[in-house]
């Protein structure tokens, strides 16, 4: 199985299977992705979603004025995918004490966000769990929204914590790419641009940071996922969706 997904409107699509579990199972191929916009995606690249990949959920992180600025209509009128709206953040993302979120690293703003978006994390994660087929979730880099939510779930199906900051890690392969193209994009290039310049990489020590702070403040990350909500039995049957047999 090939773990990037090559696609002609997508420059991060990823699959996330084939990862050992702590307990000696492994994520099933073909059942979860992670990625960055979907906005770009091709008829080629439908018909392969459709396909080979049968994704029949997918949950986009951005906030509702990305969504306006560049909405998924490439998925409109595909009858058999969900198309999910679960922002991390949304609205007014500014924060009062500009020169305190200045001085945090990506890790503490990636723990800081988990923090904040406990629902629609909790949310995204049961509908993985729930996806008649293959689900996919994505941002607009497939990086940091994305990526902290690739920790949460890879966390509670036991993957090992060096495979966790790998995955985050591969996105760097793309990630000049990735930025190229938001940069060229109305209102990205703004953003990134008073952006804190750690946050256009994607280093192990970011993620690693980002899982101590988890066990740090919740004690796991199964611990956080209870505390947003998720509860016993959706957890058991994410584990029973997207592990193969020990």
């Amino acid at each position: 199985m090939h773990r990037v997904i090559d696609l002609e409107g997508c420059l991060n699509f990823r699959d996330l299977g084939g990862y050992p579990t702590e307990d000696g199972h492994r994520v099933r191929w073909r059942r979860v992705f992670r990625a960055d916009g979907l906005h770009l995606l091709t008829p080629a690249d439908l018909s392969q979603l459709r396909g080979d990949l049968d994704v029949r959920d997918v949950v986009d992180l951005r906030s509702t004025s990305e969504r306006s600025a560049d909405p998924p209509r490439p998925l409109d009128g595909e009858a058999n995918i969900r198309v999910h709206h679960e922002p991390l953040f949304d609205g007014d993302t500014t924060t009062r004490d500009e020169r305190a979120s200045a001085a945090m690293t990506l890790a503490e703003r990636y723990l800081a966000l988990a923090g904040l978006a406990k629902a629609p994390i909790a949310r995204t994660l049961e509908i993985i769990a729930r996806s008649e087929g293959s689900c996919v979730y994505h941002c607009a880099a497939g990086k940091d929204r994305t990526g902290i939510v690739s920790a949460i779930l890879l966390g509670l199906l036991g993957v090992h914590a060096e495979v966790i900051v790998a995955d985050y890690a591969a996105t760097r392969e793309n990630l000049d790419e990735i930025i190229d193209r938001l940069m060229g994009t109305r209102g990205y290039d703004t953003m990134l641009g008073e952006l804190p310049p750690d946050t256009l990489h994607a280093e192990p020590e970011t993620m690693v940071g980002l899982l101590e702070g988890l066990r740090r403040e919740y004690g796991s990350v199964q611990a956080y996922a209870s505390d947003a909500g998720m509860t016993a039995a959706v957890l058991h049957q994410l584990r029973a969706a997207l592990l193969e047999p020990a």
